[in-house]
């Protein structure tokens, strides 16, 4: 029987805030963590600890970024692959079937019941974001993501990119802020808010009159903490405590 997850097991919300931040951050794919009872089979051991899992050093510039401009962020503590909240809940890739060409195990034969507590995770995490943006003045949501420097035999140069669907004023802010640290920053790059990928941050952005932006960092800077540093004093610039 699979025990209903609560909002504990589906997201972690950390709090720093003081006076008015003017940011509030979400971390989609924080964990590659799999909540009791669902266990990693065998076939996927090619998984864990890659990209397919979670986004490698996002949840620790989440929470960097969190403590320096003492605001909230709200990180997932469940594996993308279990169900993606940054996906809405009719996308064929919700649950991903196959990964580097090959089947994932975990979601190759989901039984309602399974489905049922994927999608009480799902919901759990949007909640407690939903919460969140209630609570806090920010007028801003920023979605914290990374992603490989190699996807299916293709290298990618670019070193940050700014996600951005309406907020095109601000994405020229906050590229021109990471320039500034010699950054490689391309706007939609290598995905775009444009064509629904920042489907969490959107989301909640315009259900409560904010606006919306997502970073995307290149996973093999995101997981060192000077380029970190870096990254979060650009940042800092373009969104003042």
């Amino acid at each position: 029987m699979i025990a209903e997850p609560g909002l504990d097991e589906a997201a972690e919300v950390l709090r720093f805030d003081e006076g008015r931040p003017s940011v509030l951050l979400t971390c989609e794919h924080a964990s590659e963590r799999l909540p009791s009872p669902f266990e990693w089979p065998e076939g996927d051991a090619r998984l864990r600890g890659t990209h397919w899992a979670f986004d490698l050093g996002a949840a620790d510039l989440c929470r960097e970024l969190a403590r320096e401009l003492r605001t909230t962020a709200v990180l997932s503590r469940f594996s993308r692959l279990l169900c993606d909240p940054n996906r809405p809940l009719d996308a064929p890739d919700l649950l991903r079937e196959t990964a580097e060409g090959c089947a994932v195990v975990l979601n190759a034969a989901v039984t309602e019941e399974e489905r049922r507590a994927r999608m009480e995770l799902w919901a759990g995490f949007h909640a407690a974001v939903d919460r969140e943006v209630r609570r806090s003045p920010a007028g801003t949501l920023v979605s914290v993501h990374t992603f490989t420097p190699v996807y299916e035999d293709t290298q990618r140069t670019v070193e940050i990119g700014v996600l951005f669907d309406e907020e095109h004023e601000l994405a020229l802010s906050l590229t021109g802020s990471f320039q500034r640290d010699a950054f490689l920053v391309e706007l939609n790059e290598p995905y775009s808010g444009k064509a629904g990928l920042m489907y969490s941050v959107e989301r909640h952005a315009r259900a409560h009159g904010r606006r919306a932006i997502e970073i995307e960092v290149r996973q093999d800077l995101a997981v060192r903490a000077a380029v970190r540093r870096r990254i979060i004093a650009a940042v800092t610039r373009c969104f003042p405590s």
